[in-house]
Formats: structure tokens, C-alpha cells, sequence
């Protein structure tokens, strides 16, 4: 099967986030195996969703980890013009299809690479590493990542993370984690204002703590030049609470988004802000006596990257590319989870983000293209007596 083939196959299967995954990994599985490819799955504990990874290649250290998710996000009230789950080719140059660009046609690069990869004489192994739940906080990036440290007797150096970069490097990304934030005060008649406590007024204290907290980090030049944003941001997205303009809430919620550069402690911030809900709460708890406010994960969080310039995968993806141009980027990937467990790791690969999670994705012919001569480089690398 050829990449257009293979990433057909791979679109056609309707794996959501959060949803089970097991269609599509059996049938990578099944495909690996057909070229006498011993591939492993790595279930989570309910047994409906497992990521899988396997090695081409010689058992010696200072192989090359491929790593792609198979899972895709939805397409419901989205308004496509082709069937999302359906490969489709208008003339136009473009693959159009859920999961076309984001990330399917990386893996579908990888897996029709495959009989190049294992008929060479290669000198070092290449890893493949695909993973479920990536599209709703990266859940099963950390134990892909340290199964691939702690299965086999070798140790892979380098991860490829080939979320779509137009086939340039991806050195850093930010850490994130999103949350909610529930306050429980007391209802009553608006009149009594100063007699009650509105969750409302004390959701709006906590979120300007928030924004100020960013403003802080920014006066206090905690910035990396890298990113853009150049600092880590702190969001509000949702607020809700209320029944009416003369009811004091008793109860209100908000959601919010840490986005942190690697030099700030997602955490420490984290504990900035429970600290002082805890001060609202002893100041307010004599007015009411359950006045409470509770912070709850709503997206796990999700370490940052930091590879720096003078990296080896840096210069290795460099001259797989052709491309030395290096970027950083603001959303969330697993990339930072395989940094965790000591693999130099990067970000690069087939397609643009901007056509990630919208109607009428697609990857252009040419990316998949790049894709593939990327490949073969890699292929030609780590065939080389002098490959380090």
C-alpha cells in the first residue's frame, strides 16, 4: 500500500478522542505484522483504547522513536463539503478528511515506509510509538513514552513527534493545563449584598488574581523570546452562574487555561492561586459559614518542551528536512512527555496546524511528499556506520 492508500484507510476509521481506539490500532497492528514486524500494545486499564509501538531495525541503543495519536477531534456541527471519514481527492492538490492533516498522515508516512525501513541495513533501530486520548490532554503520552524507555534492553536516543509543522523543526512548546473553578456562597435578595456572599462577585476576585498574575510575570520580564506569546498566558474561557438580576448566586463556576513557557512553574502558580482562595474564603466565612471555593482538573497537564538550538535532533531533523528553520508553538502535544522520560525530542511533520480541528481539514500532496523524502533520509542515516 502507498501513503494515499494507507492514509485512506487510516481516515476511514471515526476514532474520536476519548472513544475507543482498538479498530484502528488492531488494524496498524495487523498491517505491521504483515511485514514480520513484532508490534506490542500498551492497554489502558480499561482494556477499550491501547497504544502500540514495535522496532525496525538492530537492538542498540541510539535509535529514533516515531510517534504519532490515532485518535482525531470531532466533526459534529462542523459544516464539511466531503464526508470528513472519507479520503477525498478534488484535483486540487489536497487530501481532504478528518484527521488527514492532524495527525493521521504523519503515521500513514511512517507505516508505508515501513518495508523501505526494514529491508535496509540499518545500523540503529527506528521506533514507532502511536498512542490514543492525545486529542483530549495527551493521556496516554506519558506511559507510551516511559514503555518505550523501559521495554526494550536498548535505549532510543531521539522522538519524532510529527504533528503537522510544514516540516519544520518544533524546538519548544508550552505546558498547559486547564481547569475549573467552582464557588459556593450564599443566596438571597440583591438588596442584601453586603449581608450574603455572591459566588458571582467572588468569581470575578479570583479571575482579576488571574490576570494579574500574568501581568506580574510579564513586570517581571519571565519571558522566553521563543514564543509567541513570549509569556505564559493565564485564560478565562467559560463563567457561568446565576439565576437572576436580583438573586445574589449562591453558586458560580469558570474555566480557565495555563499556558506556561518552561521557565515558569505551572504548579507553583497553581498553588499562588489556591492560596489565595483560601485567604478569600477565612476572610468571608464569618459573613457565611460555607462559603467555599474548590479548583478542579478539567485538562491534565501537559509538560512543557524545551529543546534547545544546539540539540543533536535539532541538526538531526535538519538535514532530514533540508529545513533549518526552528519554531516553537503554544498547543498541546506529547512531545514534552517523551522529553520527560530522556529523549532529545522534537516536533516535526507533514502539513499545517491551521488546518488541524477545522471543517474541510486536508494535507496537500506535496506535505506527504516531504513526508516521505524525510524518510528516506532518516532510512539513509541510520544505515550509516557513522551515525551517532
Amino acid at each position: 500500500m502507498n501513503v494515499e492508500e494507507i492514509l485512506a484507510k487510516l481516515v476511514s476509521f471515526p476514532v474520536l478522542g476519548g472513544e475507543s481506539n482498538l479498530s484502528i490500532i488492531y488494524w496498524i497492528k495487523s498491517y505491521i505484522e504483515s511485514h514480520d514486524i513484532e508490534a506490542y500494545l500498551v492497554p489502558d486499564e480499561t482494556g477499550e483504547k491501547a497504544s502500540l509501538h514495535c522496532r525496525i531495525g538492530p537492538a542498540v541503543d541510539g535509535g529514533v522513536i516515531l510517534s504519532g495519536h490515532t485518535d482525531v477531534v470531532p466533526v459534529a456541527g462542523q459544516e464539511w463539503h466531503t464526508d470528513p471519514f472519507v479520503l477525498t481527492d478534488k484535483g486540487d492538490g489536497k487530501l481532504y478528511g478528518r484527521g488527514s492533516c492532524d495527525m493521521k498522515g504523519f503515521v500513514a508516512i511512517c507505516l508505508a515506509m515501513l518495508p523501505k525501513m526494514k529491508s535496509a541495513a540499518l545500523k540503529k533501530p527506528i521506533y514507532f510509538a502511536f498512542s490514543y486520548d492525545e486529542e483530549v490532554g495527551c493521556l496516554a503520552g506519558p506511559e507510551l513514552a516511559k514503555t518505550l524507555r523501559t521495554f526494550y534492553q536498548e535505549t532510543p536516543k531521539y522522538a519524532i513527534i510529527g504533528e503537522p509543522s510544514m516540516m519544520e523543526t518544533i524546538a519548544g512548546q508550552k505546558g498547559i493545563y486547564i481547569l475549573e473553578t467552582y464557588v459556593y456562597g450564599s443566596e438571597g435578595h440583591s438588596s442584601r449584598i453586603k449581608q450574603e456572599v455572591s459566588a458571582i462577585h467572588e468569581s470575578m476576585r479570583l479571575i482579576l488574581w488571574l490576570e494579574q498574575k500574568m501581568d506580574r510575570l510579564i513586570e517581571a520580564n519571565r519571558t522566553d523570546d521563543r514564543f509567541h506569546p513570549s509569556h505564559s498566558t493565564i485564560h478565562i474561557g467559560k463563567v457561568e452562574g446565576g439565576i437572576a438580576p436580583n438573586v445574589i448566586a449562591n453558586k458560580a463556576h469558570f474555566y480557565w487555561d495555563l499556558r506556561t513557557i518552561p521557565k515558569d512553574d505551572i504548579f507553583e502558580i497553581v498553588k499562588e492561586f489556591e492560596a489565595y482562595c483560601e485567604s478569600r474564603e477565612q476572610s468571608l466565612r464569618s459573613v457565611f459559614p460555607d462559603f467555599k471555593i474548590e479548583t478542579v482538573e478539567n485538562h491534565p497537564p501537559v509538560p512543557h518542551l524545551d529543546t534547545q538550538a544546539e540539540d543533536d535532533v535539532v541538526s538531526l531533523i535538519n538535514r532530514l528536512t533540508g529545513n533549518s528553520k526552528l519554531n516553537t508553538v503554544s498547543y498541546a502535544a506529547e512531545a514534552g512527555q517523551f522529553a520527560n522520560e530522556g529523549f532529545q525530542t522534537a516536533i516535526c511533520g507533514p502539513g499545517s496546524i491551521a488546518q488541524a480541528h477545522r471543517a474541510n481539514e486536508f494535507i496537500s500532496k506535496e506535505q506527504l511528499e516531504l513526508g516521505v523524502q524525510m524518510m528516506e533520509r532518516l532510512i539513509k542515516e541510520l544505515s550509516s556506520e557513522s551515525f551517532k
